[in-house]
């Protein structure tokens, strides 16, 4: 047999497959759609890649040589697994095992994450989830190598060559906790809104400016930043054991008991919350029920 396996393709072997079922190349060539000449000469193709005639002639028919006995049951297997390879591959949520890992920002991870995995624990209880800190620069190499899956992002920073889907528009609201002397009025004044001493959730650290901040320059005004945290995890805290008020986005508070929500009194723009991913998963039918899962629960949070 040649050493050069670039000389045997796959219709070769499927050719010979044909051969071996139907020791005829008549019915092999109906089978195969096509011609007597076109079977023979691929046959003869064959002859030369195993170096053995495969089949002689017989009054009945095509009669396989030893060596061509050899090779029946390898090529149904090896044309069988090459079918299986170009199946779409099956995907059951219940049994499934594979570990996701998604980049989050701490609001995306409250907002969208924790609906997701209750979720996700009753549909495919075997699915790990890996929560990964959100970074900008390198999040498209990340989602491209494969050390991030799926990203919770927004879209001023969403990267072009990336799949994305809209989640949800968030807007914001301010929060104290439930018997603080402002949580009755709502909407707070301007005036008491500025008077009172804020928190902050500054991600990168040590800020006391935000899109709150803008919104008040915008119209002449100021508010009193006096804490700077750099998670929304620890604010309901904060908050329970102080006369401080803070501005955060709606999702965040739907289910906290023990704060007092109230619509702020300065229009303050919200923002775009979108679902990414690289294209190497865009296909996979196991990822493609993760995005489904996810968006569907980002509607419910």
């Amino acid at each position: 047999m040649s050493a050069d396996i670039r000389k045997l393709d796959l219709n070769l072997l499927r050719t010979l497959d044909a051969l071996l079922d139907e020791r005829s190349v008549t019915r092999a060539a109906d089978r195969l759609a096509l011609t007597q000449p076109a079977v023979t000469g691929m046959l003869n193709r064959l002859r030369e890649s195993f170096d053995d005639p495969l089949f002689v002639r017989s009054q009945r028919g095509i009669i396989p040589t030893p060596r061509a006995e050899q090779l029946a049951s390898p090529i149904k297997q090896l044309l069988a697994d090459v079918e299986g390879m170009l199946q779409p591959q099956a995907f059951n949520p219940p049994t499934a095992k594979l570990t996701i890992k998604i980049a989050s920002t701490d609001y995306a991870l409250r907002a969208v994450v924790v609906p997701f995995l209750g979720a996700l624990r009753q549909q495919a209880p075997n699915i790990r989830v890996s929560v990964l800190p959100i970074d900008d620069q390198k999040l498209p190499a990340q989602l491209e190598r494969g050390d991030v899956d799926l990203a919770l992002m927004t879209g001023d920073i969403a990267a072009p060559d990336l799949h994305t889907t809209p989640l949800f528009d968030e807007s914001y609201v301010c929060v104290m906790r439930a018997d603080h002397p402002d949580a009755a009025v709502n909407p707070i004044s301007l005036e008491r809104f500025c008077a009172l001493d804020h928190v902050l959730v500054s991600p990168s650290g040590g800020g006391f400016q935000g899109v709150t901040d803008e919104a008040l320059r915008k119209i002449g005004r100021s508010r009193r930043v006096t804490v700077s945290v750099t998670s929304f995890m620890v604010l309901p805290e904060i908050l329970m054991v102080s006369d401080l008020i803070a501005v955060v986005p709606r999702r965040l508070v739907t289910r906290n008991l023990g704060v007092a929500t109230v619509e702020p009194p300065v229009e303050i723009p919200g923002f775009g919350k979108l679902l990414a991913w690289h294209e190497r998963t865009h296909r996979d039918p196991g990822y493609r029920w993760i995005r489904s899962m996810l968006i569907e629960a980002s509607k419910h949070a």
